[in-house]
């Protein structure tokens, strides 16, 4: 996407794309600190007040103001002294903070057009909530959400995932740009409504080569129909886009909306910190316990288990056992569910069921082709397996389909270029990532290391042990799902030329 680029002393700042430089040369910064940085230099000369920086940082989220202080603290660490001497960014004592350097804003840069697949091509932008309750946002997200995956399990189709449509929310841009972006010939737009017992949804499909509208209606419904209405929807744009009127497969759906309310915000809160994964625990917690039926609860629940124990030291193996039960008990509900279908796959190759595993994995791509998420998530696998360039094939097949992910598609990438001897390409990999985790920098120091770049890679060692106290190179080798030694012995030897303790 376009967007202004900042420049002070020898660094640039590019808050879309996530990057910090020195010199031309990345620097290791953080999600939260790009977000932080971007206000302030957004602002030269203000003070911004600790509540604006932190719903900056955390939009949203209500977090402690020690939070804000540490992020500050590390990004004066990062940038070092200022041209003058001085800081870069000033403390205002019991107000806020405010940068002090000068700043030139420069104009963005296109990202480069992504060629169009051999099938019909489309992305599903947000819906617009254009009710007067922000409390609604999550209902008009849940149904952009539940339209990409209807239209993902369509064959035939090219479907662009989620994460990437969701860069585009509250975004005013040309949809011939968007398309360009995202290598799709079709948008599909629209708004949504709740109130009380009804809902009113407009849906438009355009072809952005043309700027023709393909297709456009408005219903006005009872919320008991919003899933046949999305069912419509679906079958009226398969109609327009493949020349035949089809009905989307039948899908599990929620028998209670707050319980769907609930399951779309905790999958927004399914980040890397411990206190996201603490709200989403409790949101599908509660989902369940409204809606007991409700596959893809179970399914998002079983994940943050799973992820809000996965560091450096791996998950226990209570959490590893419940996560398993759950992601289980998902597709016993509804076995034709990609998504269940992937993490309970993931979850068995960490058990080392990896015959049940690889099956697993082959029915989520047969159920739906267009699910990134799995792709990404069977080349983790495929690379531990020793098959690293399977591996590679899987993650740029995520990318593609995905082109603005989920920050853990980048480690998985930045792991198959280093378990490739792309050393380099790791490195940059690790350090572009726009939603950077402190878990990659393992990969990031090992890659390092084998470059010959040692004092770079202690210096992320020491960060990611910050993070990762318990971590030892003994214990990681006997939790990952390796299948042969020499792929095992590689990463070990990274981890020992960069100093992770054994």
């Amino acid at each position: 996407m376009q967007g202004s680029r900042f420049a002070f002393g020898p660094f640039v700042l590019d808050p879309a794309a996530g990057t910090l430089l020195r010199n031309d040369d990345p620097v290791a910064v953080g999600h939260r600190g790009v977000k932080l940085l971007a206000a302030l230099v957004a602002r030269p000369g203000e003070i911004l007040g600790k509540a604006e920086l932190m719903d900056a940082a955390w939009p949203g989220r209500i977090v402690e103001e020690g939070n804000l202080t540490v992020q500050i603290a590390q990004l004066r660490k990062l940038l070092g002294p200022a041209t003058d001497g001085g800081e870069w960014i000033s403390t205002v004592p019991r107000v806020g903070y405010r940068f002090v350097g000068a700043v030139i804003q420069l104009s963005g840069v296109k990202r480069k057009a992504l060629a169009l697949p051999d099938k019909p091509s489309i992305s599903v932008l947000p819906f617009l909530n254009i009710s007067n309750d922000p409390e609604q946002e999550s209902f008009a997200d849940g149904l952009t959400e539940d339209l990409v995956t209807d239209l993902s399990r369509i064959p035939g189709l090219f479907v662009i995932a989620r994460n990437s449509a969701f860069a585009y929310k509250g975004k005013a841009m040309d949809v011939r740009e968007i398309a360009e972006e995202l290598g799709v010939r079709y948008l599909l737009q629209g708004s949504a409504r709740r109130v009380e017992a009804r809902v009113r949804i407009n849906a438009q499909l355009v072809d952005a080569a043309s700027g023709d509208h393909l297709w456009a209606e408005r219903f006005d419904r009872s919320l008991d129909d919003i899933f046949a209405v999305q069912d419509e929807v679906t079958a009226k744009i398969v109609e327009a886009l493949l020349g035949r009127l089809r009905a989307p497969p039948p899908r599990n759906r929620p028998k209670n909306l707050e319980a769907y309310d609930l399951c779309v915000r905790a999958r927004r809160l399914m980040d890397d910190t411990r206190q996201a994964a603490r709200e989403a625990h409790l949101m599908l917690t509660r989902a369940i316990s409204l809606d007991p039926d409700y596959a893809e609860a179970y399914r998002w629940l079983a994940m943050n288990h799973w992820m809000g124990e996965v560091h450096s030291a791996g998950p226990t193996q209570p959490t590893r056992s419940l996560g398993l039960e759950l992601a289980r008990k998902a597709v016993a509900i509804d076995p034709n569910d990609a998504g269940c279908r992937w993490v309970l796959a993931y979850l068995l190759a960490y058990e080392r069921s990896f015959a049940e595993a690889d099956a697993g994995f082959a029915k989520a791509i047969e159920l739906d082709p267009n699910e990134a998420d799995t792709f990404a998530a069977l080349s983790d696998i495929t690379v531990l397996a020793g098959r690293v360039g399977e591996g590679l094939e899987h993650i740029a097949k995520a990318f593609r389909l995905n082109p603005f992910p989920a920050s853990w598609y980048y480690l998985a990438l930045g792991q198959a270029q280093y378990a490739a001897g792309q050393y380099q390409a790791a490195v940059e990999t690790l350090r572009s990532d726009e939603t950077y985790r402190t878990s990659s920098r393992r990969f990031l120091a090992a890659s390092l290391a084998q470059l010959g770049r040692l004092d770079e890679a202690r210096a992320e060692v020491e960060l990611f042990l910050v993070a990762n106290p318990r971590f030892s190179i003994r214990h990681w080798a006997a939790t990952e799902p390796f299948r042969e030694a020499r792929t095992l012995a590689h990463f070990i030897d990274g981890y020992r030329k960069a100093g992770l303790p054994e």
